[in-house]
């Protein structure tokens, strides 16, 4: 399998999925949950990928298990998946898509590759954690808050924009991360790093973002 992709034949498996399970029947329904045009989920199919801001925000939006949603592995629902009720612990999934913090290529596969358990009571106090998910850091653009290499815990629920806040923010294919401000008619993503300019989204610009979710929590492996 090609990375950052999933096969054609995965392609209809996740579409067949994904509408046993919500309201969703067409790929133009599809487009329109998605909010891109219905020549992005053309494309998709064609080249049998599937991007994975999709299979982040559907699974949030519908409560889904977000690998269930991709492979058809586990439980259907996200919070099937691990109870809080049954367990002081619940499990968030880390997908291999890495949060862009600089310039540069990064990974961008939704492929869950793993899960870290965290205590219930504390996700609860912070958020659902069905909506929860886990990104590994590229680039320095956040330093010294955010590093290369942290991993960070983001809530996908949480997309109205707390000015001076951290985000995750999906630009075209890109998912970065960035302190975010909101301006009437702008939408402002600041850097921590001084070497880093703003960048500066408005008019037609601002129909290619999506607020993916806040950085609740970033954990740092030392070296």
């Amino acid at each position: 399998m090609n990375q950052g992709a999933m096969m054609s034949n995965d392609f209809d498996a996740f579409f067949a999925r994904l509408c046993s399970e919500t309201d969703i029947a067409s790929q133009s329904q599809l487009a329109r949950e998605l909010e891109v045009g219905r020549a992005a989920v053309s494309l998709s199919k064609r080249k049998g990928t599937v991007p994975p801001r999709w299979i982040l925000d559907l699974s949030a939006r519908f409560g889904l298990n977000p690998l269930w949603l991709e492979k058809g592995k586990g439980a259907v629902r996200a919070e099937a998946a691990c109870d809080p009720a049954d367990t002081p612990y619940h499990e968030i999934p880390k997908v291999r898509a890495r949060l862009c913090a600089g310039g540069g290529s990064f990974e961008t596969e939704g492929q869950v590759e793993g899960y870290y358990s965290f205590r219930s009571d504390w996700l609860r106090s912070r958020g659902n954690p069905a909506n929860m998910v886990l990104m590994e850091v590229v680039g320095n653009s956040m330093e010294p808050e955010i590093k290369e290499g942290d991993m960070v815990l983001i809530d996908q629920a949480r997309c109205d924009i707390l000015s001076g806040s951290i985000y995750a923010v999906g630009v075209e294919d890109t998912v970065m991360v960035k302190r975010v401000e909101r301006l009437p008619g702008i939408l402002v993503l600041r850097s921590d790093n001084m070497d880093y300019s703003p960048i500066h989204l408005s008019g037609d610009e601002l129909n290619n973002v999506r607020v993916i979710g806040k950085i609740l929590w970033t954990s740092r492996e030392y070296r």
